[in-house]
C-alpha cells in the first residue's frame, strides 16, 4: 500500500500531470512523469493511478489497482520528493503478472528521465 502523503488524490494534479508530462506507453501501462522542480518543499512523491472501466469489472479494476500500488511502494526512493506520476492501467494489465507490471512501470519510468539511474 502507497502512504498517504504519496497518493495523488486532488484532480488538478492528475490533470496538470499527464498534461505537461512525459509519457511513456508501455504494453500495459502509460505512465506520465513530471518531474518535480528544484528546491519545492514537497513531503513525498505522488503517485496517481487510473483504471478504467475498459480493464473490467470491478474486483479485476481494485486486483489491478493493489498490484500498482504495491509494485510503486517499492519505487518510491527512486523518485524525487517533488516528482509526479499518474499511471494509467490498459485492458491487459489485467492478466499480468506482479513481476510484468514492475517491469514495464520501471522501464516507463526510465524512458521518461524520472528514476534516480536516467538523472543526468
Amino acid at each position: 500500500m502507497l502512504p498517504a502523503r504519496n497518493r495523488m488524490t486532488r484532480s488538478t494534479d492528475f490533470g496538470v500531470t499527464v498534461r505537461r508530462g512525459v509519457r511513456a506507453i508501455q504494453p500495459d501501462l502509460v505512465v506520465h512523469a513530471l518531474r518535480g522542480e528544484a528546491g519545492a518543499q514537497i513531503d513525498g512523491p505522488k503517485i496517481g493511478l487510473v483504471v478504467s472501466k475498459s480493464v473490467g469489472n470491478a474486483v479485476q479494476r481494485h486486483q489491478v489497482s493493489r498490484r500498482l500500488r504495491h509494485v510503486m511502494r517499492t519505487m518510491l526512493d527512486d523518485l524525487d520528493t517533488a516528482d509526479r506520476v499518474v499511471i494509467r492501467a490498459l485492458p491487459g494489465s489485467r492478466d499480468a503478472v506482479s513481476a510484468r507490471l514492475e517491469s514495464e512501470l520501471h522501464a516507463a519510468l526510465k524512458r521518461a528521465g524520472i528514476t534516480a539511474g536516467a538523472r543526468s
